[in-house]
């Protein structure tokens, strides 16, 4: 194997061109093409952040009584957090490192408050539309998973959640909102249920928690989702999304101390001394707490309000635009940042739609059951509305023209992995895949699937995606 180490170091100017270099071909979230995964407001505001990063970037959060800074900065982000989602003073947490950090918390949490009331075979009910974060829990903690569909309005089904309580339920989840549709779950009825049966019920706002209380402060009506619901013990929040800190930084704050106890790890006889730690990281960066501090500081109230709006009337304007192309369908009522639309013309292919999309520069996400295009909208995103629904108007048409466009790229792939039978031996699969990616001798899988090739037609010499590697596998098994 040879060393990725030079002889003698290198020039920092030159390591830092090459470190740009590498980032050529990655999503021009800059100017506003990607509709996920970045959090973008402006250059000017980005340095600002990499300057507060950095005043704290060698200071360690492991340990609040060295680093006295940290441990206020912190609290100082959770006091802001609990007065938004409007919760006294008892209440309690942690800033995580990001999302999945803080949900999987939740579940050990759970998991052990459940074991001091004597329950054995922890097991959680989440809607179907819960981020998958929310089963890595499962599997990491041993709490069985139990999903309960949606109503019509894909929503989760509250009769279908009170049926599912059981002697053995030590959480109940409901979204504000879920990721794959932007749907706000009921939480108040959720709550009822969470006091009527006296178990703890969680919610996952780790996309809405820095948006949906500012767009009740600009005139946006939204159903109760917070700690105003009685039965809600506990709340999830990424800072780093919508609070527009850096990454990662996340929150989870609990109603009171007799919950969050459940959270804390302490060995009391290790030779090193006696150990504490409230969450899952050991050090933690301190300059994620500085960045998302210094984040609040730098909005304020009237700025994350006005960005609130802002986002909206965009997310508006995109849902409205679409509507009117007459061939696509809003998934349910979101009434928040994010929203997934499908095809309901049979000559358009919405997974060959995506395809042309990203030929025309935008990075588009998928989902899947039902087969749908996804965004995530931010503010910036006001400045390419227009040029957007045009792309989106013209790749219609082109959809339309070359209907063979929906049997190659990821049409194909994503288009037929979503309807594949035995999910068992596709999970093995993925597993195998993704795992041996990771070797250090393995060859790069472009999971973007940009230049994919028809994989029941590929002789397997092509460098291909996971989601082809998958479909090959699928064709010879199912071919025998």
């Amino acid at each position: 194997m040879s060393s990725v180490a030079p002889e003698k170091g290198r020039p920092f100017e030159e390591i830092l061109a090459e470190l740009d270099s590498f980032g050529v071909n990655d999503p021009k979230y800059k100017d506003a093409k990607t509709w996920s995964l970045v959090y973008y407001l402006n250059e000017e505001y980005t340095d600002f952040l990499q300057e507060a990063y950095g005043r704290y970037f060698s200071a360690n959060g492991l340990n609040p009584t060295a680093f006295k800074s940290l441990k206020r900065l912190e609290k100082e982000v959770l006091k802001f957090t609990a007065e938004l989602f409007h919760v006294d003073d008892e209440a309690c947490g942690v800033m995580t490192s990001c999302g999945t950090e803080s949900c999987m918390l939740a579940v050990k949490t759970y998991r052990d408050l459940g074991r001091s009331r004597g329950i054995k075979k922890p097991e959680m009910i989440i809607p179907e539309t819960a981020h998958v974060a929310w089963d890595k829990g499962s599997e990491y903690f041993g709490v069985k998973t139990r999903r309960a569909p949606l109503d019509k309005d894909f929503k989760v089904d509250i009769k279908a959640v009170e049926k599912m309580i059981n002697k053995n339920t030590v959480m109940i989840l409901g979204a504000a909102p879920e990721y794959p549709h932007g749907i706000i779950d009921p939480i108040e009825e959720l709550g009822k249920l969470a006091k009527k049966h006296n178990i703890p019920l969680h919610v996952d706002a780790c996309v809405g928690g820095y948006i949906l209380p500012f767009m009740e402060k600009a005139g946006y009506e939204l159903p109760l989702w917070d700690f105003r619901v009685e039965g809600v013990t506990s709340i999830s929040a990424d800072i780093h999304k919508y609070g527009f800190a850096a990454k990662g930084a996340s929150c989870i704050l609990y109603r009171n101390v007799d919950y969050f106890k459940h959270q804390v790890f302490v060995n009391e006889s290790w030779p090193g001394g006696l150990f504490a730690s409230p969450a899952f990281l050991g050090t933690r960066p301190g300059g994620a707490y500085a960045a998302a501090w210094a984040a609040i500081q730098a909005n304020g109230i009237e700025g994350y309000t006005e960005l609130a709006d802002r986002t909206i009337k965009v997310a508006e304007a995109l849902k409205k635009g679409i509507k009117e192309i007459g061939c696509f369908e809003i998934i349910g009522e979101p009434k928040a940042s994010l929203f997934a639309y499908r095809s309901t013309d049979s000559s358009v292919n919405i997974f060959a739609l995506g395809d042309v999309m990203e030929e025309k520069g935008w990075h588009i996400d998928r989902i899947q059951r039902p087969d749908a295009l996804h965004a995530m909208v931010t503010a910036p995103h006001d400045k390419v509305v227009e040029d957007y629904l045009k792309d989106l108007r013209d790749g219609v048409e082109y959809v339309r023209q070359h209907p063979e466009l929906a049997d190659s790229g990821q049409a194909a792939t994503y288009g037929l992995v979503s309807h594949l039978p035995l999910r068992g031996m596709v999970r093995k699969q993925v597993l195998d895949i993704f795992a041996n990616s990771y070797k250090l001798n393995a060859e790069e899988i472009d999971l973007s699937d940009s230049d994919s090739v028809n994989p029941a037609e590929s002789g397997g010499e092509e460098k291909k995606s996971l989601v082809d590697k998958i479909i090959s596998w699928y064709v010879k098994k199912t071919s025998k």
